[in-house]
């Protein structure tokens, strides 16, 4: 690779040990890609945050860096961590909250803003073309395939070696070659509801790994159904961009059909059980303003079960926007969390063995990452599972 007299000084040290390491990493991982140089990036996102899945090594690996002078170069922000601010912290041992607490503060010493949510576009939206380095799988998939920002699939480590010096590796999709679309998916399903996009992202994630697609019959997704599409996508398999407009072109590609059916044995595949839920869970990728506000309209006048808990997961920015519905979200009895995740806090620990959720992408991890059974279901379904007849 290339470097700028200032990267070759950051490579050998003269930058302090943070700024070295951080450019090993860069360089080592723009070798393995074939990139030639590093280029600006105008914002970074970084998924190692939840000490359930990070445990103590990261916590020593942070604190190198802290001491070694890291600090970030670039807007950067955070995935969910293990506990939100009020309701899980009273529910699990101290000990956890500490070490959580402890990677918290350590991204705060090197100025990571402390946003703690997969859906960082709600709260800083790129613009088209900006380059980005970012490791949440659907945040990734999100911004590349609806916002036109560009961003390879980082993984923890490079996402915030890249915050730190503010560059990443050209290559992948920073590359417009790259971002050309190799199959076509023909859509002749008809969608009944969110869970079905994710469903379809599931199933089309184990066939296409790491293609780019682009779809033909999609009609007038949402931003949140293409999110959810691209959530599962990202989840089975490797994409990181999609098309859901076909494009104009008189190349031939590889053509996929999906037809009802295929949506239908989706969803069952990713159904293990059909017994009551311990915990209903809606927000996975967190949940946008809009879908705050369905949840939040199906709720009215209804009230939670007592045998059963209702959790709406969503951005601190989203939350305060929707301080009326989240009002109305927890008057019913549901919990309206911020900060986390179901999939990154213990929730088989709080007795919690059956999940029902709207997320293919929950209903994807759900079974490995929480150990519990889980029924995917549209929102209304889940509320009508959550709530009193």
């Amino acid at each position: 690779m290339h470097l700028t007299r200032e990267e070759e000084k950051m490579l050998n040290g003269e930058y302090g040990w943070a700024n070295q390491i951080s450019m090993k990493i860069l360089v080592r991982l723009g070798e393995l890609f074939g990139a030639t140089h590093l280029i600006p990036i105008q914002s970074a996102h970084l998924s190692g945050v939840s000490y359930k899945h990070m445990g103590d090594a990261s916590i020593d690996f942070l604190t190198a860096l802290a001491k070694g002078g890291g600090k970030a170069r670039t807007l950067s922000t955070l995935n969910p961590s293990s506990f939100d601010p009020t309701y899980l912290t009273k529910r699990y041992p101290r000990e956890r909250l500490e070490k959580q607490s402890s990677i918290i503060s350590l991204y705060k010493q090197m100025g990571i803003n402390p946003t703690f949510t997969c859906t960082p576009y709600y709260w800083h939206k790129p613009k088209r073309d900006q380059h980005l380095a970012w490791a949440e799988s659907s945040a990734v998939v999100y911004a590349n395939s609806v916002l036109g920002a560009w961003t390879n699939r980082e993984g923890s480590p490079s996402a915030l070696a890249a915050a730190l010096i503010g560059k990443t590796p050209d290559y992948g999709v920073h590359q417009a070659a790259n971002r050309q679309p190799n199959v076509l998916v023909n859509v002749e399903a008809r969608f009944k509801n969110e869970t079905e996009y994710g469903a379809l992202g599931i199933h089309l994630g184990k066939i296409l790994k790491d293609k780019v697609p682009t779809f033909k019959g999609l009609k007038n997704p949402s931003d949140d159904d293409l999110k959810q599409l691209g959530a599962g996508m990202a989840s089975s398999g490797m994409t990181a961009l999609f098309y859901h407009k076909a494009p104009n072109k008189k190349e031939k590609i590889e053509t996929i059909s999906i037809e009802n059916q295929n949506i239908k044995e989706a969803v069952s595949s990713l159904c293990t059980t059909s017994k009551a839920p311990d915990l209903v869970f809606i927000g996975c990728p967190h949940c946008s303003l809009k879908e705050v506000k369905s949840l939040a309209s199906l709720l009215e006048s209804k009230k939670v079960r007592k045998d059963v808990e209702l959790w709406v997961c969503a951005s601190r920015h989203v939350r305060e926007r929707a301080k009326n519905y989240v009002n109305i979200i927890e008057r019913a009895g549901g919990h309206a969390l911020c900060d986390t995740c179901v999939l990154v806090t213990w929730i088989k620990d709080l007795g919690m063995h059956t999940l029902m959720t709207n997320s293919a992408k929950t209903a994807f991890y759900a079974p490995t990452l929480n150990e519990v059974e889980v029924t995917l279901a549209p929102m209304n379904e889940c509320v009508k599972a959550a709530c009193k007849d």
